[in-house]
């Protein structure tokens, strides 16, 4: 058989992975796209008829090897029809053009997580092996999945997509298509076939994402939703009603689902780095371990993150539990002794322990690794392999003696290791790169792990022999969780030892990934406990900061003892880290950024919807709901909403807590769009029968402001507070189901509105970036040669503010903006136009008075942009 295709076309990968399988001879005929007419690749039978269609060749040439023959026709017929129509002028624009389309991408969106769900815990679309189902659709996204290094956020968040992409990737068959197709080049070889393929008919997009969606990220679908989705949301908002929550004190999502959650965290205290932090501050190691647990818990506090328990592992427990462990490895032959060459100084006369000793790393040459990790490439190592090594103490060379220690005899362990690990991986989410980590440990073969040091600070090591030695940080800390968790409730045990019925989740920072999913899970698997072991690890990649990156030990960038003096809200930190976590790669933090999110999602999205929602209930309806009668216009918001919410559901199981806030954003987006839409300000001021639609807007909008209360509560606790508390909102409103129910009914008394965000000036932000430049050190000095003490910077000045006159004029101005935006929907007259804009402007600068702000920012700001013609 022959195969006319063009160079690099990506849809030849079809017939080419499928004739691997097979095992039949195909020829490969290359011809010149510029110089043929109709779809390519072509396949010749050796009766020399032809198959035209990439998907049936790819079926003909499989012959008998599919299974289920009736779904796998259907994916090909998915993939062909619905799929193919948005994802072939995606890629075009994307890989071939070098530009992304939003709009495509956001019609795209429902297609991937329906794929996306169908590869939930499998490995292969349909049955137990490869069919021409997986081929077809893996060769279809070959182009946005094939280079890992180019893989969007977007993309790497269908996870289930991911996955199985990249388990059919390391397949021979698969390797071997990409090498013949793409000449070994990869996704770059198949730019000129994308560019000169003829495409489906390009689908009708209602809408593209405005300025503001495409800033966020926005992957919100315009597109109309079905007549089946509209009737079953208008039902659901009616009629749908919601269980009663939990008792709870903290704002999680896990509680917001009524799921019985324990959430805990504590200081490691033990170990070289306390040693070494309380010679630098001249405090003993329990002394520096109280002052930063303190120093920890406070700033917690601040944050709003309210954990059931936050411990430490300075505690009894620790001890009883880890030398338990420690003995049931022990009588189980899990340990090994060993002698060890260590580096000792003779300067201080003692043993160096990891932390003690810095150097230049064997591996990858960085000239200030640590003797147990280096923080560069991330490898870890031992002290005696440094190049230069030099005491931390008295930067003295250091020599090798020997000291006996024991190890834990992870090559033993290996085999119940890779069970364990064989079983998570298809059912639990792991994030990829602690997939990839944890498979590079594996893969290369475990070595015994020392589990002992030559230190007096930590957990005592029971044995004879080595009681004068005591238990490695990374050996003891992560059994920190259950301690920490049995000081909290002597019922501890029904956590931890109940992996029947728990389920665990592990959040770090990708540098601690091998010790939670390698060196403890091996302990507890060796101690034979029943213990209940990780199921989701998720780790981040690192977060930077500005043009450099965050360094705890030099002290750059702002920590979260900083963040309180900023004058900037915690809700306003958490919300930023949250939208730039740093998830599947590294991210940024910049102060520039902070403010562009905080004044272009806060308080222009968020706040505004919300606040508009409840000042038209408080102006136009006393404050009381008014009555909804749902029409099939207001059920398709209903059905947005419902599919955003479902969304933001699947987003925070899987733990993609970025999109998570995205789904969030719109929502309240949906909401500004459909108020502007039906204008209540008009329906109010007509007819008995308009004013009762305009009821109906007001009431929706407030119910929508309700859900958005919850959905914010996990992401900004204070927020959601305040949304409830200007609602009046029922303690029973706090739980998610899975679509959108009226909680808010007609009749309902909601209290004062007020804004909920301040605008942050691009001032502010350039002092704190001032503030926070270079190191520590380098800001104690420069204060210290500065004249006069720096000011505190502050979100707003001190003033003293009657409210009952700031909310006097904000209802004012909104009124008289809905006016001037009436008129020039209506394209009154200039002159009309001009004289209303400044009665508002006028408005404005009388309520930035009465905050305390300069009017004449106001007044000169808006005006110079109303005079550009800008919106």
């Amino acid at each position: 058989m022959k195969l006319f295709t063009d160079p690099g076309n990506p849809h030849a990968l079809k017939a080419v992975i499928a004739s691997n399988i097979a095992g039949t001879v195909l020829q490969i005929q290359e011809v010149d796209r510029t110089r043929w007419t109709g779809n390519l690749p072509i396949l010749e039978l050796p009766s020399g008829r032809a198959i035209f269609s990439a998907n049936a060749a790819c079926r003909y040439l499989l012959g008998n090897k599919n299974t289920d023959d009736i779904t796998v026709d259907e994916w090909l017929e998915w993939e062909s029809s619905q799929l193919q129509p948005f994802l072939a002028p995606y890629i075009v624009a994307c890989v071939g053009q070098g530009k992304k389309d939003n709009a495509l991408f956001a019609a795209m969106f429902p297609l991937l997580e329906h794929l996306d769900k169908a590869l939930k815990d499998r490995q292969y679309i349909v049955g137990t092996s490869v069919t021409a189902a997986d081929i077809v659709l893996w060769s279809a996204l070959f182009p946005l999945y094939g280079d890992s290094t180019k893989i969007t956020d977007e993309l790497t968040r269908y996870s289930g997509i991911v996955d199985w992409f990249q388990n059919l990737s390391t397949q021979e068959a698969f390797k071997s298509a990409i090498a013949t197709v793409t000449k070994s080049k990869g996704v770059s070889a198949c730019k000129a076939s994308l560019l000169a393929q003829p495409l489906p008919l390009k689908p009708v997009i209602q809408s593209s994402p405005t300025k503001a969606q495409s800033e966020a990220g926005s992957t919100s679908s315009e597109l109309s939703v079905s007549a089946e989705e509209v009737t079953a949301a208008i039902s659901a908002f009616k009629d749908g009603k919601s269980p009663k929550p939990r008792t709870r004190t903290h704002p999680m999502f896990c509680r917001l689902r009524n799921w019985n959650t324990l959430y805990i965290c504590g200081t490691d205290e033990y170990g070289t780095a306390t040693e070494t932090k309380a010679l630098e501050e001249g405090l003993s190691p329990q002394q520096i371990c109280d002052k930063y647990n303190r120093i920890h818990t406070e700033i917690y506090k601040w944050f709003e993150i309210d954990f059931d328990y936050f411990g430490r592992t300075t505690t009894p427990q620790q001890t009883v539990i880890s030398q338990d462990i420690f003995w049931r490895l022990y009588k189980r032959n899990f340990l090994l002794t060993e002698t060890v060459e260590q580096l000792k100084c003779q300067q201080c006369d003692k043993f160096l322990a990891d932390r003690f000793v810095e150097g230049t790393c064997p591996l990858c040459n960085y000239d200030d690794a640590r003797g147990d990790q280096c923080d560069k490439c991330g490898k870890l190592i031992n002290a005696t392999e440094l190049k230069k090594p030099r005491c931390k103490l008295c930067n003295k060379t250091p020599v090798v003696q020997t000291s006996e220690h024991l190890f834990l005899d992870l090559p033993k362990l290996e085999p119940a290791l890779s069970a364990f690990l064989n079983t998570i991986y298809p059912t639990d989410d792991w994030s990829n790169n602690a997939k990839v980590i944890t498979r590079s440990w594996v893969r290369d073969g475990l070595k015994p792990r020392c589990i002992t040091r030559d230190l007096k600070w930590g957990t005592p090591v029971p044995l004879e022999g080595f009681t004068e030695k005591v238990f490695y940080v990374w050996f003891d800390a992560p059994i920190g969780y259950l301690s920490i968790t049995a000081n909290y409730t002597d019922q501890w045990e029904k956590w931890w030892k109940n992996p029947e019925q728990v389920t665990l989740y592990n959040f770090m920072a990708k540098d601690n990934v091998p010790f939670h999913s390698v060196v403890f899970p091996c302990s507890l698997l060796g101690a034979e406990d029943n213990y209940t072991l990780v199921n989701h690890l998720q780790a981040t990649e690192y977060l930077n900061y500005e043009d450099g990156k965050f360094s705890k030990s030099r002290g750059v960038g702002v920590f979260g003892n900083n963040a309180k003096d900023t004058g900037i809200p915690a809700d306003i930190y958490r919300f930023y880290l949250l939208f730039v976590r740093p998830e599947s790669q590294d991210s940024t933090f910049s102060w520039e950024d902070l403010m562009t999110k905080n004044n272009s999602e806060l308080l222009n999205n968020l706040g505004n919807f919300v606040n508009r929602a409840l000042m038209f209930v408080s102006n136009f309806f006393q404050g009381v709901m008014p009555a909804v009668e749902v029409t099939e216009e207001d059920g398709q918001l209903l059905a947005q909403i419902n599919r955003e919410l479902q969304a933001f559901l699947q987003c925070l199981e899987k733990v993609r807590l970025r999109e998570g806030l995205v789904r969030i954003l719109n929502i309240s987006r949906l909401g500004n769009q459909y108020i502007q839409a039906q204008k209540p300000w008009v329906l109010v001021k007509g007819s008995p029968a308009e004013k009762a639609r305009a009821g109906t807007v007001i009431g929706l909008a407030a119910n929508v402001s309700c859900l958005l209360s919850v959905l914010v509560q996990p992401y900004m606790p204070a927020t959601s507070s305040t949304i409830q508390q200007q609602l009046q909102a029922p303690p029973e409103v706090n739980i998610l189901t899975d679509t959108f129910v009226c909680q808010l009914p007609a009749g309902h008394k909601i209290g004062k509105p007020s804004p909920l965000f301040q605008k942050l000036e691009a001032s502010t932000m350039a002092e704190l970036k001032k503030k926070f430049a270079g190191t520590q050190m380098e800001r104690k000095e420069q204060e210290q040669k500065s004249k006069t003490p720096a000011q505190p910077v502050q979100n707003t000045p001190p003033v003293k503010v009657d409210q009952a006159e700031v909310d006097r004029l904000t209802a004012e101005v909104q009124k008289q903006g809905e006016a001037v935006r009436q008129l020039k929907t209506d394209k009154a007259e200039k002159k009309l136009v001009d004289a209303e804009v400044q009665k508002l402007l006028a408005l404005k600068a009388q309520l930035a008075a009465a905050k305390g702000e300069n009017p004449a920012e106001i007044i000169g700001g808006k005006g110079k942009k109303n005079k550009k013609g800008k919106k």
